[in-house]
């Protein structure tokens, strides 16, 4: 059985949460394998709306198992919430696996990520301020609290000294705040523990043998590659690495044994925080858009910024990810429009280029040039066969495929997982 991997190719808010769902109904694992609780992802299910943060979007079929990878940071109390709130509607967490070697997200964390935004007064990066970024900061310095350190009474009394002697002289004498209880946070974190403790292990091993026993493996990533600590549009961009590639470190999985990636594609592109966005429309057009297709973010509620479907920058994407075919989402969201545009190319300085900068200050400086096709004018979300589909909106399917030389296997026409098209041999 293969081992596919989701991806987001533009800034986040695909909706890859829906395609792992619909994708996902028959596989027997899926891993989730960066970030934190600042991703968000709603699966809508029989007229049943589950909003998700942390956990991985197949944890809502019974028989799969669903994992949480070392590369992501895990705020427990924010998990447990999580897992609380779908035991109270019916769905099973059993099957719930959590990496030992997964950090977490404290107290500290979200504190110091809400007064550094402060300090950075107009300069602010648009954070969650969910603590992502600082605990990501002390797993590279070397001082994180891992979840199985909460497993062991001693061993995290320990890390947490080392960690609160350099946090605790930062909230006092950099921002004059109160020092943190190490007792009281102690105790907190092993009672936290107790609850946890069935579901922590280690994942990557598991993984592996599940693989090895030919059963298929989905691979989950969070945000989007616009957004990747490396390859995105750096600095407004998150805490983790949002590729394909970073499966190998936040799940322990060979990339080379992933046998299709699936790259996520809004149908027109969203942007949630402060950065450059080339094809934004702050306008009436942006407006309706946002309201068309709902655009709030899952977990921070905030409008996102709304703009047309941008080619060099999926070029981009598709490149670093080597994505093998698209999920096109949110196709049904443009049917009020008259006209669709699509920015093939940017003039930068004068000169016209094909590829997006990775120079953030050059892409500031870049003009769409776009190209127009024509609006389809109808409702989509019935629809259920491509060819039943408007010519204007299959026209505008086969130009995607024709400007990234991939093909579309997977429309999304409505926010229900069956208000889906499959062609090309899936489903």
């Amino acid at each position: 059985m293969p081992a596919s991997l989701v991806v987001g190719t533009q800034w986040g808010d695909e909706g890859k949460g829906k395609i792992v769902d619909i994708l996902a109904e028959k596989a027997h694992m899926v891993v989730r394998y960066q970030g934190g609780n600042n991703a968000g992802h709603t699966v809508v299910n029989d007229q049943e709306k589950y909003e998700m943060h942390l956990l991985p979007s197949g944890v809502l079929y019974p028989d799969t198992m669903a994992v949480m990878g070392q590369g992501m940071v895990i705020d427990p109390w924010a998990l447990i919430e999580e897992m609380e709130g779908l035991k109270k509607r019916g769905v099973s967490i059993e099957n719930l696996y959590i990496s030992d070697s997964a950090h977490l997200v404290l107290p500290y964390h979200i504190l110091l990520d809400k007064l550094e935004e402060k300090l950075r007064g107009t300069d602010k990066l648009g954070t969650t301020v969910k603590g992502i970024g600082p605990a990501y900061t002390d797993k590279a310095a070397r001082r994180g609290i891992r979840m199985g350190d909460i497993l062991h009474p001693q061993r995290l009394k320990r890390s947490l000294e080392i960690a609160l002697r350099y946090h605790n002289q930062v909230l006092k004498k950099v921002f004059h705040e109160s020092c943190v209880d190490l007792e009281e946070l102690l105790a907190k974190l092993l009672d936290l523990g107790e609850i946890l403790k069935p579901h922590i292990c280690n994942t990557s091993l598991k993984i592996a043998q599940n693989w090895e026993a030919g059963r298929h493996i989905f691979f989950e990533g969070a945000h989007g590659t616009l957004l990747d600590i490396d390859n995105g549009s750096y600095p407004y961009v998150t805490s983790s690495s949002t590729v394909a590639g970073a499966v190998a470190g936040g799940a322990g999985f060979p990339p080379g044994n992933v046998d299709e990636i699936i790259g996520v594609v809004k149908a027109y592109t969203t942007r949630v925080g402060e950065g450059v966005f080339p094809t934004e429309e702050d306008s009436s057009t942006g407006d309706k858009l946002r309201e068309a297709g709902g655009e709030y973010g899952v977990t921070t509620r905030r409008p996102r910024r709304c703009g047309w479907l941008d080619i060099p920058l999926l070029k981009h994407s598709l490149r670093i990810n080597g994505a093998d075919w698209l999920a096109l989402t949110k196709m049904d969201v443009l049917s009020f429009m008259d006209e669709i545009q699509v920015a093939t190319a940017y003039k930068l300085d004068g000169e016209i280029i094909q590829e997006m900068p990775t120079d953030m200050e050059k892409l500031e400086r870049c003009e769409p040039v776009y190209e127009f096709l024509p609006g389809w004018k109808q409702d989509l979300q019935h629809i259920r066969e491509y060819e039943n589909l408007p010519s204007q909106a299959r026209e505008y399917v086969k130009f995607l495929e024709e400007k990234t030389h991939l093909p579309v296997k997977l429309i999304s026409v409505g926010p229900d997982r069956k208000q889906v098209i499959l062609r090309g041999g899936i489903g």
